[in-house]
Parts: C-alpha cells; structure tokens; sequence
C-alpha cells in the first residue's frame, strides 16, 4: 500500500514479521496437540514457544539458497534447537497448511478492524437520515425531477445497502474462516482430522472440510466479492454526494476544513474531493473480484499460481476497504446540507403532482387510464404555477367532456408531510 492510503493497523497484521508470526502460531498449535497426544516427547511446545525467535533477514539468507519460503522459515526456526527439540517442528504437514491457515488468521484479524468501521459508517448514515427524515427534496428519475421524496429516506436507502454487507461480513467471519493441517494433497498421511481438528480449536478457526493441499480459494474469493459490492455501496452514495455537491444543484457540500484549499489557482472552489477518491478506491476494490475469481481455478489438488496474486492484492484490498470506511465515515459525519435550496426546490416544482392528480382523476372518472394521462400531462407540461395547473387539468376535462363523481381536490404545497409522513416512518420503521 502506498503511504498515501496506507492504514498501518492493516499493514501491521499484513506485514513480513507478522506473517511469519503467524506461521509460527500455527506451528505451535499443531506441536501443542501432539504433545498433548504423546505423539511427541513433552516440553517440546514449550521450549519451541518460549525460546523460538522471528529473524526476516535469516529467512531472506536461506530463501536465496532454497527458493522455498516455508522451507526457509522453518530452517531458521529449527536451527534455533537442539535436533531432539528441531525434528519435531513442522511434523506432519506441508507448506500450504502452514501458509494458508496463517492467511486465514490475517483475514480474521482484518476483519476484527473492517466490520467495526462498517459498523460506525452505519451508524453515522442512519444518523444522518433520521435527522433529515422529514425534509422533502425533489427525487430524480433519469437525472429529471420527478417527485418530492424524504431526504432522509433518500440517504436510509444506502444505510440499507451497507447492512446488507455487514451481515454478508458477520456470516462470513462465523461460518468461513477454515485452517487446514491435512499433509500433502489433503490425505493425512502422518496426522489424523482429530489432531487438525484439535490444533485448529486452538486457533479458534473451523476445519476446512475438504483441503487438496490448500483451503479452495472460493471462500477468498467470496469475501473479495462481498468487499466489491460495499466498494459499489460506497461508489453508489458518493456519486450521489458529488452530484448534489454540484453548483446548479447545491443541496450538499462536503465539509471543509480550516485551511483546505479546493483550487491551486481558484479560490472560491470547494470540491467534493473524498468522494472522488472514494470513486477511484471503490475501482481497485473491484477490479480485485476478477483476480480472487481466476485463483479459485487450481491444477490438480494444487498449484501455487494464486500465491503471487494474493501476496499483491490481499494486503491492498482489506487497506483499501478499511481507508475506504473511514473516510466515508468522515464524509458522513461532517456533510453540511443546504435545506433552503431543497425545500425551494421542492416548491418552485409544482407540476411532480401530476401522478397525484392523475390517481385523484382514475378514481372519479370513468375514461381510461391513457386518456386522462393526457389530460394531466397537457396541464403539466403548459403549466406555469401550481394554481395554473390545477386550472389546466379542470379546463382540460371540460374541454374533453369528462365528468367527475366528485370535486378534484387542491393539494397545498405547504402541507406535504400530511401526504408523506406516515410512509416515511413506515419505511423507517421496516428498515431499522
């Protein structure tokens, strides 16, 4: 990750020295359950555990000469010891046990930083929406006024979105984080399921039900798509901050800090820039599916051509997510909203009571539904304030000849909540 985006509590848990860490964890927990078993001496866990150091540059020196990490990693670990203690280590089991059960256990840690940030972004939306609940804006079909809506409604609508994604991260971090320990192409040859099943319980993580040698690459895969539909959940409600935020529209801005500049040469620039970086971020995340996707495709029980794939787009991608969260958060927290231009917007809009009046005239005429559209739509399109429309559609039906069963009631502007308001908190009541 780059320093500019860079959140180091994830490069920490991505990093070189936390990695081989966690191979080591691993190891432990394996030598910890043979010990238990007495398919080892005793003490062997231990003194592994107590005396055993992470050395990068030592793993670097025999990598060189054995072009194998784990190989390396273990060397450097066992020439700690005695060869009475050293044999024992990594006993049973091969590289991709080691290697991506370690991956699991960086992903849940990621996980333990990613689904609390979710969560605040939740938060600070819902937040957001409850305050504006009964603010009326004009809601856009095809970029075009079309009717008047609840800001807040507009804005519950993502908080939607992203508690859908949180619930898609909670049943993944309880139901998908698998370890292996099963040997070489997955037969057990030297350890048992009940010794994997024991040694991965100290690890807090489930058995991967059936591993060829590495746990199947479409729970990563899952996980990555799951990141690619809250990086479009954040793209989906930053476009709409950036379109609100523009100067013929001016309903949002985001906030602006003492001594932010928007412009090297434009003073009076104030730019919805977080939410343009969020739409460039929410592009990487996504282009991170098709990578995830193409690694679930393994030769045989395995191959290593994920492995340099995940090396890249792992650590970037639970960075990307967690740098994304934030700062949305951040845009969230401090967005100032402009509730003058709206409701003026909503009321110099008259003619969006077109689909009232066209309901108000199927329910008291007895021509078709296409017919008494026209009727509306003439008005509508002819009109030039609110008292001219409702004038337009009575001379529209007396030209036509239509008769009512009842007088066409006039809808007051001003009163919008008695129209909309019981809805609006049905809607916020299903929803939360």
């Amino acid at each position: 990750m780059i320093p500019r985006y860079e959140k180091k509590e994830i490069s920490a848990i991505w990093a070189e020295e936390n990695k081989f860490k966690m191979y080591l964890l691993v190891e432990l927990s394996l030598l910890k359950v043979l010990e238990k078993r007495k398919l080892i001496p005793a003490n062997i866990a231990s003194t592994v555990e107590k005396s055993a150091k992470i050395n990068i540059d030592r793993i670097n020196e025999i990598e060189l000469v054995t072009k194998h990490d784990i190989i390396a990693f273990c060397t450097s670990i066992t020439e700690q010891f005695d060869a009475e203690v050293g044999k024992y280590f990594h006993f049973g089991v091969t590289s991709s046990d080691i290697i991506d059960t370690a991956i699991t256990l960086q992903i849940k840690s990621s996980l333990d930083l990613t689904i609390p940030a979710l969560e605040k972004l939740n938060e600070a939306i819902l937040k957001f929406s409850q305050k504006y609940k009964y603010l009326f804006a004009m809601g856009r079909s095809h970029g075009m006024f079309a009717e008047p809506l609840s800001f807040g409604v507009k804005f519950l609508g993502y908080y939607c979105e992203f508690k859908r994604r949180l619930n898609d991260l909670k049943e993944f971090y309880e139901n998908e984080l698998t370890g292996q320990l099963s040997g070489a192409v997955g037969n057990y040859t030297v350890i048992d399921p009940d010794i994997e099943k024991e040694a991965l319980a100290l690890l807090k993580l489930k058995v991967e039900p059936v591993s060829t040698q590495v746990i199947p690459r479409d729970r990563i895969s899952k996980l990555v798509n799951i990141h690619g539909l809250l990086a479009s959940a954040m793209e989906r409600i930053s476009t709409e901050i950036r379109h609100l935020s523009r100067s013929e529209v001016n309903e949002v801005q985001e906030g602006f800090s003492k001594g932010q500049k928007g412009s090297s040469t434009m003073p009076h620039k104030k730019n919805p820039i977080s939410s343009e970086n969020l739409s460039g971020m929410s592009r990487i995340l996504r282009s991170h599916m098709e990578i995830a996707s193409s690694n679930i495709v393994l030769w045989h029980e395995r191959d290593i051509s994920h492995s340099s794939a995940e090396r890249l787009y792992l650590p970037d991608n639970f960075g990307l997510v967690f740098y994304s969260l934030q700062r949305l958060t951040s845009v969230m927290e401090n967005l100032e909203v402009n509730e003058k231009n709206i409701q003026d917007r909503v009321m110099n809009n008259f003619t969006y009571l077109s689909s009232f009046y066209l309901h108000q005239l199927i329910l008291r005429a007895s021509e078709t539904r296409e017919t008494l559209y026209a009727v509306v739509q003439s008005a509508s399109f002819n009109a030039k304030t609110s008292q001219d429309f409702y004038t337009l559609i009575l001379k529209e039906l007396a030209d036509k000849k239509i008769n009512l069963s009842s007088t066409l009631p006039i809808f007051d502007l001003n009163n919008l909540e008695n129209l909309y308001k019981t809805k609006i908190d049905q809607i916020f009541s299903r929803s939360i």
